[in-house]
C-alpha cells in the first residue's frame, strides 16, 4: 500500500516554515504499515494543486494533502477540491456545531467567515475536528484515497491519530514495516561499509534492506523489512544486528526502534552513570560549553552530574584547573599534555568519579601548520587513568564543535564500560 504526502502552501516554499508535518506524518503511515512513495509541496495556486494530484494519484493508493484549509481568500485547497471532484460545497451541520461549541468557550460568536467553514464538498466525508474550525475531507474515488486536512499541526494530528489512521486499518489488510537503526561513532561510512560488506550482502535472502545515514558525529544504519509476520520480521532483524555486533561492536552505542523515543549518547551516558552510582565533571574549551549542554538536556541529570569549567584562557585554565603555566607555554593548550591536565584538574576540583575534557582549534581561523583548524584533543580521567586521543575533524566550527562533543561522550562511555577501540 503506497501512500503520498502533498503540503499546500506557499510559506514553506519560501522558507518561512519548516514541514514538520510530512515528517510525522510519514512515521504515523509507516507504524500502520503503509510505505510512502513521495512527499511534494506545492504553493496556494490551483493549476498547481489540480496538477500534484493528477500526478498523486498515478503513484499512490492514498493521497494525503495538508495546509489551504483556513477561511480566509488565500487558502483555496476547499474550493479546489470540489473542482477535482467536479462537486459542490454542501453545509454540515455536525460541523458547524463544532465550529460553534469552540467559538462559544472563547467567548466569541461564530462570523459569517467561519460559519463558511462549516461548508464542505457534496461528496466527501467530514472530519470533524475537535482542534480548530477546519474540518478534514475524506474523498474516494477510483479505488484511490484523497483525504485533505489542516496545516496546523496539532488539528492535523488529531484527525490522523483519530480518524484517518484507525479507517485505512479498518479498509485495509496492511502488512507490518519494520525499521530499526544502529547507531555508529567513531567510523566514517566508507571504512564501515567496507568492514561490513559481506554482511551487507547477506540482508538480500531475508529481503532486508540496509541505508546508510552519515552526519558528522556518526553513522546510523538503518535496517528495514516489510511482510504479514511482524513477529518473525522482528526475528529475523535482530539476528542480523547480533552478527553486526560481532563485527563492529567497539563502534556501537546504541540503537533506535522506528516509532520510539531515540536513543542519544547523552542518555546512554546517564543512564551508566546512573545504574553505578558515578558522577561526572567536564572541562571545556574549544567546545564552549557544548558537551555540559548535552548532558544536561537529559532529565535527572543532577544525580551524576556535579559541573563543569568553560575555561578559554591560560588564566583559568591555570588558576581553575591546576593546569601548569610551563606546560601552556611549553605545548600549546591545544595538545595532550594540556588536555590530560585539564581532565585531571576538573576531576580533582568536583571530586567526581570521571571526567571530560576538550581543547582544540574550532575555526575557521586560528590554526597552523603544526596544528590546522579542526585539531582536536580530549581526554578522560577516572580515578587511576587518563586517556587522551586526537582528532582532525575538518574546517566547519558548529561542526567541529558538534563532533568533538559526541566523541567526548562516546570516549566515556567506552571507558566506562571498559570497551577497547
Amino acid at each position: 500500500m503506497q501512500a503520498e504526502i502533498i503540503t499546500i502552501g506557499d510559506e514553506i516554499l519560501i522558507g518561512q516554515i519548516v514541514d514538520t508535518n510530512s515528517a510525522w506524518m510519514a512515521q504515523e503511515l509507516n507504524m500502520a504499515g503503509i510505505s510512502v512513495k513521495q512527499i511534494t509541496s506545492v504553493s496556494d495556486d490551483r493549476e498547481h494543486i489540480l496538477k500534484a494530484l493528477d500526478e498523486a494519484k498515478l503513484r499512490a493508493d492514498i493521497i494525503l494533502i495538508t495546509g489551504g484549509l483556513g477561511p480566509t481568500n488565500d487558502d483555496i485547497t476547499k474550493k479546489t477540491m470540489c473542482e477535482y471532484f467536479n462537486c459542490k460545497l454542501r453545509f454540515d451541520k455536525a460541523v458547524y456545531e463544532d465550529v460553534k461549541i469552540l467559538f462559544e468557550s472563547r467567548g466569541y460568536e461564530v462570523t459569517p467567515v467561519n460559519r463558511a467553514q462549516a461548508e464542505v464538498p457534496e461528496n466527501c466525508i467530514a472530519i470533524r475536528n475537535k482542534n480548530g474550525t477546519a474540518p478534514g475531507m475524506w474523498f474516494e474515488e477510483n479505488n484511490k484515497i484523497f483525504v485533505s486536512m489542516p496545516g496546523v499541526p496539532y488539528e492535523m494530528k488529531g484527525m490522523m491519530t483519530e480518524y484517518v489512521i484507525p479507517q485505512l486499518k479498518k479498509k485495509f489488510k496492511l502488512p507490518a514495516i519494520i525499521h530499526k537503526t544502529i547507531l555508529t561513532q567513531g567510523i566514517s561510512e566508507s571504512f564501515l561499509a567496507d568492514l561490513i560488506k559481506e554482511w551487507e550482502s547477506s540482508l538480500k535472502e531475508k529481503n532486508i534492506k540496509l541505508a546508510y545515514l552519515p552526519s558528522p558525529s556518526m553513522v546510523k544504519l538503518r535496517l528495514s523489512v516489510s511482510g504479514n509476520d511482524k513477529e518473525k520480521l522482528n526475528a529475523e532483524v535482530d539476528r542480523k544486528i547480533e552478527e553486526l555486533k560481532k563485527i563492529i561492536s567497539p563502534y556501537i552505542y546504541g540503537y533506535e526502534t522506528y516509532g520510539e523515543e531515540s536513543e542519544t549518547i547523552e542518555k546512554i551516558i546517564g543512564k551508566l552513570l546512573t545504574e553505578r552510582n558515578q558522577t561526572l565533571s567536564i572541562a571545556e574549551s574549544c567546545t564552549g560549553g557544548y558537551i555540559s549542554h548535552l548532558v544536561t538536556k537529559v532529565p535527572g541529570c543532577s544525580i551524576y552530574f556535579e559541573g563543569s569549567f568553560v575555561s578559554y584562557s591560560y588564566g583559568i585554565k591555570e588558576a581553575e584547573l591546576n593546569v601548569k603555566l610551563e606546560t601552556l607555554q611549553q605545548f600549546g593548550a591545544v595538545s595532550k599534555e594540556v588536555v590530560e591536565q585539564m581532565a585531571k584538574g576538573v576531576r580533582e576540583r568536583f571530586k567526581t568519579d570521571y571526567s571530560v575534557a576538550a581543547s582544540g582549534i574550532a575555526g575557521p581561523s586560528g590554526g597552523t601548520p603544526e596544528k590546522p583548524v579542526g585539531t582536536i584533543w580530549i581526554a578522560v580521567a577516572s580515578k587511576n587513568k587518563i586517556i587522551a586521543e586526537k582528532f582532525q575533524f575538518g574546517n566547519n566550527r558548529e561542526r567541529n564543535i558538534h563532533r568533538s562533543a559526541i566523541t567526548a561522550l562516546n570516549m566515556l562511555r567506552k571507558e566506562i564500560l571498559n570497551i577497547k577501540s
